[in-house]
């Protein structure tokens, strides 16, 4: 599966934005999808994940801010982030990762940047 990431760009703290993962090239259906983000020298951090039954997950300092949902007719998740803060501002990645086979693809980042 190829994932594209889109969505990403430059807000004010309080403002929103919503990130796109676009997939193709498999049954998107199949995967359970996550994002990420990184920071210049630091480790990639999980974000939020949705299975492919639609469950969700979050780390503590999105919670109640950023929403993961999928659309398998398009064969995209999205990420909608609310009340964004400057330290939310990072390179944001999508995951695909198959439920059979574990198989793991990442998609190219998106940079989102807050401002204060």
């Amino acid at each position: 599966v190829q994932l594209q990431a889109s969505g990403g760009g430059l807000v004010q703290a309080g403002g929103s934005l919503r990130l796109s993962c676009a997939a193709s090239g498999s049954i998107f259906s199949l995967y359970n999808v996550g994002w990420y983000r990184q920071t210049p020298g630091k480790q990639r951090d999980f974000v939020a994940a949705i299975t492919s039954d639609g469950s969700t997950i979050y780390a503590d300092s999105v919670n109640g801010r950023f929403t993961i949902s999928r659309d398998n007719a398009k064969n995209t998740v999205y990420l909608q982030m609310n009340s964004l803060k400057p330290d939310d501002t990072a390179l944001y990645y999508c995951n695909g990762k198959h439920v059979i086979t574990k198989k793991n693809y990442w998609g190219q980042g998106t940079q989102v940047t807050v401002s204060s």
